[in-house]
């Protein structure tokens, strides 16, 4: 993956760029994305250019060995970790891999279907933490920087963070963390603290592959009936997202939901340039800008951040959408 293939987000391939050039790597770096937003590509990018022999004018040659490597995921000093339900990673190096290499802008849900643990609660455990590290422990084979590159950092439990937090203080020379997240306020605050922090932005005019839970009616009812002030039908949306056949399922639609919210947000802001959608579905997005008080998308996304928090901890799904209508009817 060279720079040459990112569409979008100039400013911050021209920042590492610079960083490499300069010399001034950060030694770990945290890329906020939207859910199939780009950041893997992006890292994988960066990589290769830091990891390239003939790098010039701004990118990677693409030729060279450690380019080839890199661009097929088989490099030797860069790891990557994701949640995975048993196991650690590297138990699924194959279909990470493929994954990746097919379809580069791949979703939450579709590394769930990839690694065939769809409706499962993945993480990332101590085993993993602790195997990553008997690994950067080692010197780099071929002399040069090892990379770790970590997908969901915010699915780490907490043994897990507490064990990679002193190598994220004080990593060894030549060593680069970088994280890719959706979620960075639930990463823990010690790491993220030490975290260059850098955000992905939605590419102008493109539209990503669907993701399980993005269920634009169900999200227009539940809407609908919260702006209209109908706690009954607001309840009823509740219950049709109790009845969602995953638990995987529902908390894609919450995050679907805090990104929608995200967009009304920016538009509440006079910030229209940033709301990367298709033309026909301002209006719907404007209605409920104009609708809802400016406190709105805040309060709703903490409470779509809490319902994702209460299905991972395998609370009762009806209780949780009970509760969440309840609170966005609240929020108005």
């Amino acid at each position: 993956m060279r720079f040459a293939d990112i569409q979008g987000n100039d400013e911050l391939v021209r920042a590492f760029v610079g960083m490499v050039d300069s010399g001034r790597v950060p030694h770990a770096i945290m890329l906020h994305e939207d859910d199939g937003g780009g950041g893997v590509p992006i890292a994988l990018a960066f990589l290769q250019y830091l990891f390239c022999k003939n790098r010039a004018e701004g990118d990677s040659c693409g030729a060279c060995p450690s380019c080839n490597k890199v661009a097929k995921l088989i490099h030797p000093d860069i790891h990557f970790i994701y949640p995975v339900n048993t196991g650690v990673s590297t138990d699924f190096a194959a279909q990470w891999r493929q994954l990746v290499l097919s379809n580069p802008l791949f979703t939450e849900n579709d590394l769930s279907e990839a690694l065939g643990i769809e409706g499962k609660n993945a993480m990332i455990k101590v085993d993993e933490a602790k195997a990553v590290l008997d690994v950067l422990s080692l010197y780099a084979l071929e002399r040069g920087y090892r990379a770790l590159v970590m997908y969901l950092p915010e699915k780490m439990n907490k043994e897990a963070a507490n064990r990679l937090l002193k190598a994220v203080e004080e990593p060894p020379e030549k060593t680069l963390f970088l994280l890719v997240t959706h979620n960075p306020d639930a990463v823990l605050t010690t790491i993220a603290s030490r975290c260059l922090r850098l955000r992905v932005m939605p590419r102008k005019g493109v539209v990503r592959s669907v993701g399980q839970g993005d269920d634009p009616e169900l999200m227009r009812r539940l809407m609908q009936a919260v702006l209209s002030r109908d706690l009954m039908g607001a309840l009823e949306a509740g219950e049709s997202l109790a009845a969602l056949p995953s638990r995987e399922r529902a908390k894609g639609f919450c995050r679907y939901a805090a990104e929608r919210l995200r967009l009304v947000f920016l538009l509440q802001q006079g910030l229209d340039s940033l709301v990367n959608v298709p033309e026909e579905e301002l209006p719907e997005l404007r209605d409920w800008a104009k609708r809802s008080p400016k406190t709105f998308p805040r309060k709703a996304s903490d409470a779509l951040g809490r319902a994702i928090s209460l299905i991972d901890r395998n609370v009762n799904v009806k209780i949780i959408f009970t509760d969440l209508a309840d609170r966005l009817y609240t929020a108005i």
